[in-house]
């Protein structure tokens, strides 16, 4: 960042910068949120007071304090600044700065902090452009990206990079975003004489869902657009509220994180046993436009996984959901996907037949494939009776119950596998499967 760029950055540009912009913190002091990573005696807090700041990837959803946090470091570390933008910029444009960073580190002993924003944008030979500059040292790397990083960015940098987490700002904090907003006349609206009611405030707030840009560029909006009163003042109402911010933003891209957040959100009410819970994880990913075969595909492994033989209809209500979609399409599908959701999520649980295949599968690939027992071999094929496949084999309907004890595992083990648990229809089975274990030792 040049001399021109600081001072750019730091006049009062009054209306040509976006509200969201003019109020963006320049101290860590002023940053609202992020507790967790910038409480007094939290690492970073720590190493941007000290200037140790090394190779860090911010992460969180948009309008949490990525770039805000990149330009607080800007501004309290003695390295050089640049900034690229990940959409835009090529291995043209890294190469550029690394060539200046390089100059500067030899000729003024400074070294250069590199914020990308949207790293994930970079494809993998772009991230690999900087590799030997972060390992080096010539760049301090600061990576911003609203996706996992553990997917999205390259593992070698992730290696030489702390991560940190930001979280959605809380219903408190953007309250004191307004508050800052409406008081401050050198960067916010302090000037015009806005004052806010509680009902526009909590709205506002409500549909921002954590997200402070939106929520100031929503309160500018209100702000600007609003006829002066008698007395001068601006008064947003809730009215001009819900027109200013008509519609909160969907955060849910299908192969991001809240995809995957969202349906695990979804399986663990259902494996819960909360059925309300589970109707609003269902709610959002149908709003959010998610493939509703993607959801009913779940909830048939769910039936399966968590629910099992403690409920064997279960599997039917989440098949026969799948088959209704496919039958009647959306948006009339969201019924059929309720149904399954609620019946799975009030069904009784139990995840013996997941465990049991599980551990069979673990012991099989630890001790291999061991013989099938001759009595237990098929004695169609030609030749098979002169081997003795077969012979000694017990027809179980020829005895009472249709039931005989005899040997059905390899010979010289006695695995347990299938441990029914004492819910629902496993009840049964485990009274039946405990008598013929019984009649096997009598």
């Amino acid at each position: 960042m040049d001399l021109f760029s600081f001072a750019y950055e730091q006049e009062d540009t009054g209306k040509l910068k976006p509200l969201a912009a003019r109020m963006r913190p320049e101290t860590i002091q002023e940053v609202l949120g992020q507790s967790h990573i910038l409480g007094p005696g939290k690492l970073l807090r720590r190493a941007i007071e000290a200037d140790q700041v090394s190779s860090l990837i911010f992460y969180g959803p948009p309008g949490t304090g990525k770039t805000t946090l990149a330009k607080v470091i800007a501004r309290t570390t003695r390295s050089y600044f640049a900034e690229l933008n990940a959409v835009t910029a090529g291995v043209a444009d890294i190469r550029k700065v690394v060539d200046e960073a390089k100059e500067r580190l030899h000729m003024e002993k400074r070294r250069t902090t590199l914020f990308i924003d949207e790293i994930h944008r970079f494809n993998k030979a772009q991230q690999d452009a900087l590799l030997p500059y972060v390992e080096e040292g010539t760049i301090i790397l600061i990576g911003a990206t609203t996706e996992n990083p553990f997917f999205e960015v390259n593992a070698a940098l992730l290696s030489r990079s702390q991560i940190f987490a930001l979280q959605s700002l809380t219903e408190e904090e953007l309250r004191q975003v307004i508050d800052r907003a409406l008081t401050d006349k050198a960067k916010g609206l302090g000037e015009l004489n806005v004052s806010i009611t509680t009902e526009a405030a909590d709205h506002l707030i409500r549909y921002a869902e954590g997200d402070a840009r939106r929520l100031l560029n929503a309160l500018e909006l209100a702000a600007t657009t609003t006829p002066v009163q008698a007395d001068g003042s601006i008064l947003i109402t809730l009215d001009v509220a819900v027109e200013s911010i008509q519609r909160r933003a969907v955060r849910y891209d299908k192969s991001g994180d809240n995809h995957y957040d969202t349906i695990s959100a979804f399986i663990k009410s259902i494996r819960g046993s909360d059925p309300d819970a589970a109707l609003y994880w269902l709610a959002r990913m149908i709003d959010a436009g998610e493939d509703p075969r993607f959801i009913a595909r779940r909830l048939i492994i769910s039936a399966s996984e968590d629910i099992g033989n403690a409920d064997p209809q279960a599997l039917q209500v989440a098949c026969s959901c799948f088959q209704a979609l496919e039958l009647i399409g959306m948006p009339e599908g969201r019924i059929p996907l309720a149904q399954a959701t609620t019946y799975l999520a009030a069904a009784p649980k139990s995840n013996a037949a997941y465990n049991g295949i599980n551990q069979a599968l673990a012991t099989i690939r630890n001790e291999g494939h061991k013989p099938v027992p001759v009595h237990l071999r098929d004695q169609s094929y030609k030749g098979a009776a002169r081997l003795g496949h077969g012979e000694g084999y017990l027809y179980p309907h020829n005895y009472p119950e249709g039931y005989v004890p005899q040997q059905y595992l390899p010979d010289g083990v006695d695995y347990t596998f299938y441990q029914p648990k004492p819910i629902g229809y496993e009840q049964q089975i485990l009274a039946l499967q405990q008598r013929r274990k019984q009649q096997g030792r009598e």
